[in-house]
């Protein structure tokens, strides 16, 4: 059975995931967007063995962490192939946007949708869910979905930043998450965890669009 912390960091309170197999004590670390001396001291807590940190999409308050982070535990970066030029850039990152500069160092693995990333007995499926940005992916493992900016509870990832388009979004949407039964439960970049069947029904931007 996986175990799973959220922490909240940063002022855009971006959920960054602790994710890891108590089997084997393999686990990763999902979208360290701020806060490095939290994620640090709550891996070492945890008492896991981090593999890897993975990035659901490149926007500068899901990175913020990357380095220290990576640094600390030796682990390499995983990250979807489309987004990989934003970790340099603070213009692609948007982070120039908000008034501060971030980088990070380049991704040791660029992903692609349908590739299985394993770490121990952990093993995650990429889904590549363009829209928010042009390289989004979510993390599929076990009955979990990390959904990064794709999808929220009641919402969907916002497509008015450089590299957004609101009709790619929604048909990542239908396409690839919605055909996941509805007892998946999505963890999002931001807010609360639901599951596919809430957002199915409920979700405005999306609800009757697809039943399976």
């Amino acid at each position: 059975m996986l175990k799973l912390e959220t922490l909240v960091v940063s002022p855009f309170e971006v959920n960054c995931y602790l994710v890891w197999n108590p089997g084997d004590n393999s686990g990763v670390i999902i979208d360290p967007g701020d806060e490095d001396e939290l994620i640090i001291e709550r891996v070492e807590k945890a008492g896991f063995q981090p593999k890897a940190v993975l990035l659901t999409h490149g926007h500068g308050d899901h990175i913020g962490a990357v380095k220290p982070v990576k640094e600390h535990f030796n682990i390499p970066l995983y990250i979807g192939k489309e987004d990989a030029s934003m970790l340099s850039s603070p213009s692609e990152n948007v982070s120039a946007v908000f008034g501060y500069k971030v980088v990070c160092p380049p991704a040791e693995h660029l992903v692609a949708d349908g590739d299985v990333i394993g770490f121990g007995d952990l093993k995650f499926t990429v889904i590549f869910t363009p829209g928010h940005t042009r390289g989004g992916v979510c993390y599929f493992v076990d009955r979990f979905l990390f959904c990064g900016d794709t999808l929220f509870q009641n919402s969907v990832g916002r497509t008015d930043l450089p590299g957004g388009n609101y009709e790619t979004l929604i048909d990542s949407i239908d396409r690839k998450l919605l055909t996941l039964p509805d007892d998946i439960i999505c963890f999002p970049g931001h807010g609360p965890s639901t599951s596919i069947g809430e957002e199915r029904h409920n979700n405005p931007f999306i609800s009757g669009r697809r039943f399976v």
